[in-house]
């Protein structure tokens, strides 16, 4: 009786992915924002990156094995890839004992706890970064310079200057490409919206991920900007647009969206429930950065939402194979 296999009622479906493989090439794809960390921020890219990943790694196997008492499953990739994400989302500077707690966090409080990899309702290496930016606030907005000009991000400048505070800060006016390019100030991962974009690039290549949920939330995140700044009367369309462009460049508004919103285990699983939970977090984001007391939001937005996913994955759901409804 033990050899007998349990299978699930039809259709089935053969497919080559594998927790290593969607793992792989989720890391492959963080590469590019990765290796331009390391030209903008140098050996301190490296470190965090480092410490990040092997906190991570070997807090999973000390719980799998001394608390959980079971077998190890750090072969997965899940674990480096929660440091990597960890790492993007910390600013190169970051002392290496506040990544550790950091790590402890996402691993320990964000996956373990609630069991490991595929029963966690929340985004780990979020957890992990929320959790310092609310023990270690000083620490977590402190930016190095890549110009002469300031070590503050263009989303504080923002949010306290307006949008002539950022065209200001950069001369001749080429904000808009500096942003792109990644020639900004602020964590390691979101210096850079070029090089998320490849790695988003990549993931729709691979078919790790589908377009939905990226798509959905930068496209609400930019019309709401939008709408919120002709609200206030204080410039003209152009201006509007600019202003929902820098929204979407700055921050962690692109990490967030392609790499974090669109983890399979946090997200819903049905088309339109993704739609729901992407548009959701767009506005939640956008009013925590205009109205909450931190320039940014999405990582608050994001977990929000998680906690969301089991509700809207009950009464959001695809059409039963062969079904009317």
């Amino acid at each position: 009786m033990s050899k007998l296999l349990t299978i699930s009622p039809s259709p089935h479906e053969r497919t080559s992915d594998s927790v290593n493989k969607i793992m792989r090439n989720v890391i492959i794809a963080l590469l590019p924002a990765l290796v331009w960390s390391v030209y903008m921020f140098g050996f301190d890219a490296v470190r965090v990156t480092l410490i990040a990943v092997i906190a991570c790694v070997g807090f999973e196997w000390l719980i799998q094995r001394f608390v959980m008492k079971q077998e190890p499953e750090i072969k997965d990739g899940s674990a480096a890839l929660t440091g990597l994400l960890l790492a993007l989302n910390l600013p190169s500077g970051l002392d290496w004992w506040i990544i550790v707690i950091g790590a402890i966090a996402a691993i320990g409080i964000g996956k373990m706890s609630f069991g490991g990899l595929g029963n966690n309702p929340f985004n780990p290496a979020i957890v992990g970064r929320v959790f310092l930016l609310i023990s270690f606030p000083a620490q977590m907005t402190m930016w190095p310079a890549v110009d002469a000009t300031s070590t503050a991000t263009p989303l504080a400048i923002l949010k306290f200057e307006g949008l002539q505070g950022i065209a200001n800060s950069y001369e001749g006016g080429g904000y808009l490409s500096s942003m792109f390019m990644g020639n900004i100030s602020g964590s390691m991962g979101e210096v850079s919206a070029l090089m998320l974009l490849i790695g988003f690039g990549w993931m729709l290549y691979k078919k790790v991920i589908t377009w939905h949920i990226p798509v959905f939330l930068l496209g609400t995140m930019f019309v709401f900007q939008a709408i919120l700044y002709l609200a206030t009367g204080s410039g003209s369309i152009t201006d509007a647009l600019s202003f929902g462009v820098v929204h979407l460049l700055t921050g962690g508004a692109m990490l967030g969206a392609i790499f974090m919103a669109t983890d399979m285990v946090t997200s819903p699983m049905a088309i339109k429930g993704q739609i729901i939970f992407a548009v959701a977090i767009a506005v939640i984001t956008v009013l925590i950065r205009n109205y909450g007391a931190y320039p940014e939001g999405i990582s608050f937005a994001i977990l929000i939402m998680n906690a969301f996913t089991p509700l809207i994955n009950t009464y959001v759901k695809p059409k039963r194979f062969g079904g009317k409804k």
